[in-house]
């Protein structure tokens, strides 16, 4: 079985509105199959538990309804909806979003990154969100393409 390097943004949102949630949902729904490539988690330290964290939702139960209902993206919102009574927090949201959108990999993380894209790291791109793409995208070309 091949394995998946997930190629949506954390810069992409769904109907909800929450940036990388269209991601954690492919992430976690390749795992749950043992299609997710093996250096991905399927639930991270970084914006996967933030996500679940600025939600309130629970990762072992979060977890458990994608591997058991392999739900499509839509049908998890709903399901994420009708954990949270119907409507999501827009202040919360927002607050999340920010933090997603504003997050700053250290440098360390952002030198290695930009060496393996072969770009100067010029301090041009800062923002975690354009870097994990990079990385994902050189990842999907050392696993398929070289």
């Amino acid at each position: 079985m091949a394995k998946i390097v997930p190629l949506i943004s954390s810069g992409e949102s769904g109907p909800l509105g929450v940036l990388h949630l269209p991601r954690l949902w492919l992430k976690t729904s390749l795992d749950a199959t043992g299609q997710l490539a093996d250096d991905y988690p399927a639930v991270g330290a970084g914006f996967d538990s933030m996500v679940l964290d600025g939600l309130g939702l629970n990762k072992d139960e979060f977890l458990g309804y994608i591997k058991d209902s392999k739900p499509t993206y839509c049908q998890m919102e709903k399901w994420i909806l009708e954990k949270k009574g119907g409507s999501l927090d827009a202040a919360a949201v927002k607050e999340l979003n920010d933090a997603i959108s504003g997050y700053i990999h250290d440098d360390e993380t952002r030198a290695a990154i930009c060496s393996d894209s072969d770009i100067a790291d010029d301090g041009s791109i800062k923002d975690a969100v354009n870097l994990n793409n990079l990385d994902d995208w050189y990842c999907f070309h050392q696993s398929t393409l070289s």
